[in-house]
């Protein structure tokens, strides 16, 4: 069986409480120091860059949290492991490679492979030798996985529609999705981090 509604997943960290953590809300105060200690810099950014700066990160900050108390509450599971779960749904075959998620989503290898170790504790995902490769690992999505995603989309988009989308206008969506995507594009043209080499341990 899955995950049961408002359980954990087996050996989840972090434990949230119902109200945003302090430490990722920028206060004004706050904003006041940091616009000072980034005008002291050498070729600081501007007013209005600043500006856009400190709301896109207080945004995601916000709306990440909001979705994450979704996800334990209703689900059982982090936002990450929501990543990798949605991922694997939405691919034809409802697997992938474990260095294409750990790239997708941005995540380090080895924090992906202890979310994926809970998320088959669960038995949400299963996870296999790749055929044509044994030294890389393929996740593919279980029934119970699938119907988990299932159940939590419809609340996951309401709740989007809700905190983010009820407050901007068609034309505020365009121009924010035409902006997003060319700073993501660029940032997602410099190496995987699957291609960066692992440090030995000493």
């Amino acid at each position: 069986m899955g995950a049961a509604p408002g359980t954990r997943v087996p050996g989840d960290r972090a434990s949230l409480s119902c109200a945003p953590n302090s430490e990722h809300i920028a206060t004004l105060p706050l904003l006041r120091i940091r616009s000072k200690l980034y005008s002291a810099v050498p070729a600081a950014l501007d007013p209005h860059q600043l500006a856009a700066y400190f709301a896109f990160v207080e945004v995601s900050s916000l709306l990440k949290h909001a979705v994450e108390q979704h996800l334990r509450r209703e689900g059982g599971i982090s936002y990450v492991q929501f990543e990798i779960l949605t991922r694997l749904f939405e691919t034809p075959t409802a697997a992938q490679r474990m260095t294409d998620l750990a790239d997708g989503i941005v995540y380090s290898r080895s924090g992906l492979t202890y979310q994926a170790e809970q998320l088959e504790k669960a038995r949400l995902i299963a996870r296999t030798p790749a055929v044509d490769d044994e030294r890389s690992t393929l996740v593919r999505l279980t029934a119970d996985g699938q119907a988990l995603v299932q159940r939590l989309l419809p609340a996951h988009s309401q709740l989007v529609q809700r905190t983010l989308f009820d407050h901007l206008s068609r034309d505020d969506v365009t121009l924010l999705t035409q902006v997003l995507e060319r700073v993501r594009d660029r940032l997602r043209r410099a190496p995987p981090r699957s291609a960066t080499p692992r440090r030995r341990q000493r």
